[in-house]
């Protein structure tokens, strides 16, 4: 079974910059340390309820209205979301970030949603372009594939498995390099 700090080092490596959870009702949101330190720009706010526009803290003040609006939209209708961003960082750097998630409705019938942050950086400095502000999700079997991971994710996160935790942070992340690769071409 793989340390926690190899968990960590394995994340890093594939991408991964954090999770999210999100009450949509309360309109609060909860990320891990990662997603708090890069998207909020506070380390400290993980794990805690914050609201929308304290979670997106960092965003790229050109993203910023697109990137509220999409993320109203799926809060009011449900479903899938996948976009790519720009967050800046205390010291002025851009990273780009992949945001994929999935928001339904919970046993109790309120919205509720998971999903991850994956860093994209790397593969924008390779071939930029300009942001998209939505990816379409029309019957795409791997946006459905990444939809199903990230509901296996925020699952398998709760049952405690280390090593299966991994393995499906991996598979996400392989996932988001490719469906950002076909945005690019």
């Amino acid at each position: 079974m793989l340390s926690s700090s190899t968990n960590m080092s394995a994340l890093h490596a594939a991408g991964i910059v954090g999770t999210w959870d999100t009450d949509v009702p309360a309109g609060l949101s909860l990320l891990d340390e990662g997603a708090a330190a890069l998207l909020a720009g506070n380390r400290a706010l993980a794990g805690k309820p914050i609201p929308l526009d304290v979670a997106f803290g960092c965003i790229h003040p050109e993203d910023r209205e697109w990137v509220f609006a999409a993320v109203r939209r799926v809060r009011q209708t449900g479903g899938p979301i996948a976009i790519e961003f720009r967050v800046l960082s205390a010291a002025g750097e851009v990273r780009w970030i992949l945001n994929r998630g999935h928001l339904t409705l919970d046993t109790t019938g309120l919205m509720h949603g998971y999903g991850a942050y994956i860093d994209t950086t790397e593969t924008r400095r390779a071939s930029p372009f300009t942001p998209v502000p939505e990816v379409s999700t029309d019957a795409d079997p791997l946006h459905l594939a990444a939809d199903h991971c990230i509901r296996a994710h925020a699952a398998i996160r709760r049952s405690g498995d280390t090593y299966l935790a991994v393995l499906v942070d991996m598979l996400l992340f392989r996932i988001g390099r490719i469906l950002a690769r076909r945005r690019s071409q």
